[in-house]
């Protein structure tokens, strides 16, 4: 592994986790939205992740594309978001016949968001955001101390 490899995979799941934290506060902010302009009620939202193509670390300038790293290191290149979805699980059904949005039986179609999960969602996200900012700093202190070591 490289010297900025472990920085980049850490960058790469920062990004990743921000993009989550924004489309979760999205699910939240629309969570009582029973009228979208594609008709319906708005649908929860999901980023879909996937390990990072591309090259892997160690392949950089002088390095031997053919050689096995050595160090485990093969195949880690990070993070990204490949995709927001929609869930595809039913609508909270709320009988409130007085409503506009009512259909036919006096049903409102709100959106499939529990809120409490959002904010657990969240949560996690958050707490994998912290843990890449401190795998950064790690690398950075180790990287330091290597420099350090060099000058002495």
């Amino acid at each position: 592994m490289g010297f900025y490899d472990s920085i980049e995979i850490s960058s790469s799941g920062l990004s990743a986790e921000r993009l989550a934290m924004d489309v979760i506060a999205n699910n939240i902010a629309n969570a009582n939205t029973t009228h979208t302009p594609q008709g319906g009620a708005f649908k929860r939202q999901l980023v879909v992740f996937a390990e990072k193509p591309g090259a892997t670390p160690g392949t950089g300038a002088g390095a031997d594309p053919g050689a096995p790293s050595g160090d485990g290191s093969a195949g880690q290149s990070g993070v990204e978001a490949v995709g927001i979805v929609q869930d595809q699980s039913p609508d909270r059904l709320v009988f409130d016949p007085s409503n506009p949005d009512a259909d036919g039986r006096g049903y409102v179609h709100y959106p499939n968001i529990s809120v409490v999960k959002e904010m657990v969602d969240m949560m996690a996200a958050s707490r994998a955001y912290q843990a890449n900012v401190t795998a950064i700093q790690e690398a950075r202190t180790a990287d330091s101390a290597t420099l350090g070591l060099l000058r002495s």
